[in-house]
């Protein structure tokens, strides 16, 4: 069952990772006492408790590979959310079909239409490509000796 960014992050089991893209981390944290200083690590930054946002940690973004591992070590999972564009392939080919078998990402959605609907790049008369709008993509990642 997938769930949605929004479930993922007010949960309070597994730890998350927000990335925002460019701006500052957001981390959610199993409740522990001393969970500003197991952030912190020997950085010579604090964390910032920012209580929106059902209560987080606010984080340097370039802390997040050091950080993931670390979560890994302690915890046997974590959840990273964050900002992606889909990319659609499709082409000509598939616009200017005339039977039902559609291989592309469009999932027969532009089959035989004779024109693709929105702004695509055609690249050759076998792909075009489309980019959508920012989603939220949630990943989650086990620790190996989780996994088993």
């Amino acid at each position: 069952m997938e769930q949605s960014a929004a479930a993922i992050w007010k949960q309070d089991k597994v730890p998350v990772i927000y990335r925002q893209g460019n701006g500052p981390l957001l981390v959610r944290l199993p409740y522990s006492a001393n969970n500003r200083e197991w952030l912190r690590s020997d950085n010579l930054r604090k964390p910032l408790w920012i209580k929106q946002y059902s209560g987080c940690w606010q984080i340097p973004n370039n802390w997040f590979n050091d950080l993931a591992h670390r979560m890994l070590q302690k915890f046997p999972r974590l959840y990273v959310i964050q900002p992606h564009r889909v990319m659609e392939k499709c082409a000509p080919a598939c616009w200017n079909a005339t039977g039902l078998d559609c291989q592309c990402s469009c999932m027969g959605k532009n089959h035989g239409s004779q024109q693709a609907l929105g702004r695509w790049w055609i690249v050759s008369e076998t792909c075009a490509l489309k980019w959508r709008g920012r989603e939220l993509a949630c990943q989650l990642i086990e620790r190996a000796s989780a996994k088993a």
